[in-house]
């Protein structure tokens, strides 16, 4: 883990507000582990759904932050994330990068010749594909989380079924890592935002951030050259355009809001992308002012 993030949990642990995290997944899941890389040890909120998250950081406050994934270096943008960020107004207060890692558990004295399925989230099958050629006669069956797969198998006590999760999610739950390094590319990262209310996002900002990036959204008119004029204000800020997406735009049919992440060159400079982008744009909305993560050393 790299220093700053150490100094980060550190800082946001001295807020005594930040006591239970909302977390799509269950304990031992990618998303606790980055809880615990931005934050330390913390109480979580674990849900099923990702929608579930928010609702229980803006409607019931169950959370008192929220930690989401939002981009995988191999399987792309969590689209529907950004869309959740927009509906439900919350705001980014920092990010943190995850490499991710995928090893084969069961329940202990279960061997890899008595498995013929294997249960994990989508994602985290797609990404252990060269896996899954290798053994043709195993099963790959999608389940809600990673760690779920592996509490799910423990409960239960299944014996002719493996998990796809981080090998942290064994140490949680008991299982019996059968192998390592499944995933395809050893490369493989995940980038999570910190999301909270947006009412708590300045009090909870750790002091001693450096605003060094921001997320946006924006919807254009519809005329020719309306996304360079765009894009223009940022390069005219100084802006590094790091992410753009786009996403359909609910009850306007061929409509579209672009998300866009930026790495940007002072804290003053948001201030002067917002209001560029407000004589271009028709709806200009600001996600979040946060500190760029960095890849963590291998």
């Amino acid at each position: 883990m790299r220093e700053n993030n150490v100094d980060f949990a550190r800082r946001m642990q001295e807020k005594s507000e930040l006591k239970k995290i909302a977390i799509q997944g269950e304990p031992g899941s990618n998303s606790h582990l980055a809880t615990r890389q931005l934050l330390g040890e913390v109480e979580l909120v674990p849900c099923a759904l990702s929608v579930e998250v928010l609702e229980k950081l803006t409607r019931s406050k169950e959370a008192d932050a929220a930690v989401l994934p939002v981009e995988n270096s191999l399987h792309g943008a969590v689209a529907d994330h950004s869309d959740l960020l927009l509906r439900y107004g919350v705001q980014i207060v920092a990010e943190c990068s995850l490499r991710i890692r995928h090893a084969l558990m069961a329940v202990p004295g279960v061997t890899q010749e008595q498995v013929n399925r294997v249960l994990s989230h989508p994602v985290a099958l797609s990404q252990c594909r060269k896996f899954f050629m290798e053994h043709p006669a195993l099963e790959a069956v999608p389940f809600y989380d990673t760690a779920g797969a592996v509490k799910h198998l423990m409960a239960n006590h299944v014996t002719d079924a493996a998990a796809i999760a981080a090998p942290f999610a064994a140490d949680v739950y008991g299982a019996e890592i059968l192998r390592s390094g499944l995933e395809d590319d050893p490369k493989n990262f995940t980038r999570f935002f910190m999301l909270t209310r947006k009412e708590d996002a300045e009090a909870l900002r750790p002091a001693g951030s450096v605003v060094n990036k921001l997320s946006l959204a924006f919807d254009l008119p519809h005329r020719p050259g309306s996304l360079l004029e765009a894009l223009k204000e940022l390069v005219a800020a100084g802006a590094d355009l790091t992410r753009i997406d786009s996403r359909p735009v609910p009850g306007r049919p061929w409509e579209y809001t672009f998300f866009v992440d930026l790495r940007i060159p002072s804290a003053e400079a948001a201030d002067t992308i917002v209001a560029g982008l407000r004589q271009s744009c028709r709806e200009v909305v600001e996600l979040g002012r946060y500190e760029a993560a960095v890849l963590p050393e291998e």
